[in-house]
């Protein structure tokens, strides 16, 4: 691993130890497009912008604050992360290798993965949830790439249990105790930034993805490579490509994210109190 890297995820960690004045948080959640509002419920917060943090990501996407927050949520200590870069903003993999690192070296030990995703079921259109069961990775590219960092992962990395099912079965029983619609599903990673064509989505749809985005993937693949746990859903925004007359936007995914942001709030403050009760 490269000194710079090192000495960025070092002096972060530093910084967010000394927020967290004692706290000691199990769990981290990464808001996606217009999910931001969850970390508004945090009580006891501290509060530090990615660019107060050496290395981190700078988001240029609306809908991405940049802000990590830490505190307390009915009872739970959590660090939320509002908002991400995405490889179609010309960033490497740097910033979203000391973001998790960084997390790893405080403490956290499982990370709650979260976006704006269009779906390819038609029993989960705009303002549901589909909780992630899988991944495949369609942007032609791989975070881990290059030089392997060996302090912190392998160089082959399995990815067969990329998406934790015990979690994951965590959160459906969450969806299932609030009345909340939860199907599982598989995320396609395409790189964008253009949505996908009806020929893409015709294809996703055939290897057995039922959304798609332009995120999420990397985020998990590294954390995993870090030893840290993986559990996530997708806010649906739209349907896919070809699949509704809807004209698909940005514009249209933030407002649909906030749709799904009130059933997405509860499930998620009812999963970390779960998760907090079995000591994790």
């Amino acid at each position: 691993m490269s000194t710079d890297l090192n000495s960025q995820i070092h002096e972060s960690a530093k910084i967010i130890r000394t927020a967290l004045n004692g706290l000691a948080p199990k769990i981290a959640v990464v808001l996606g497009s217009g999910l931001g509002g969850l970390a508004d419920r945090v009580t006891d917060a501290a509060y530090i912008p990615y660019g107060e943090l050496p290395g981190f990501p700078r988001p240029g996407v609306h809908g991405h604050a940049g802000m990590l927050v830490a505190g307390m949520i009915e009872g739970v200590p959590v660090i939320f992360l509002k908002g991400r870069v995405h490889f179609y903003e010309g960033v490497s993999s740097a910033p979203l290798k000391v973001m998790m690192r960084s997390l790893k070296s405080v403490g956290i030990e499982t990370m709650f993965l979260s976006n704006a995703a269009g779906s390819l079921r038609p029993e989960a259109p705009a303002g549901n949830l589909i909780a992630i069961a899988d991944h495949i990775n369609l942007a032609g590219i791989n975070p881990l790439s290059g030089e392997n960092d060996d302090d912190w992962g392998p160089r082959f990395l399995a990815m067969g249990d990329a998406w934790d099912k015990d979690l994951r079965a965590l959160l459906m029983q969450a969806a299932k105790a609030l009345d909340i619609p939860l199907i599982e599903g598989v995320y396609a990673w395409f790189l964008g930034p253009t949505f996908e064509t009806h020929a893409e989505i015709r294809m996703a749809k055939i290897i057995g993805a039922d959304s798609v985005g332009m995120s999420t993937v990397p985020d998990c693949i590294i954390a995993r490579h870090c030893g840290l746990k993986v559990v996530g859903c997708s806010a649906i925004t739209n349907m896919g490509a070809g699949l509704s007359d809807e004209s698909i936007s940005h514009d249209q995914t933030i407002e649909q994210a906030a749709v799904a942001s009130k059933n997405f709030t509860r499930l998620v403050v009812q999963f970390l109190k779960n998760l907090h009760m079995q000591g994790a």
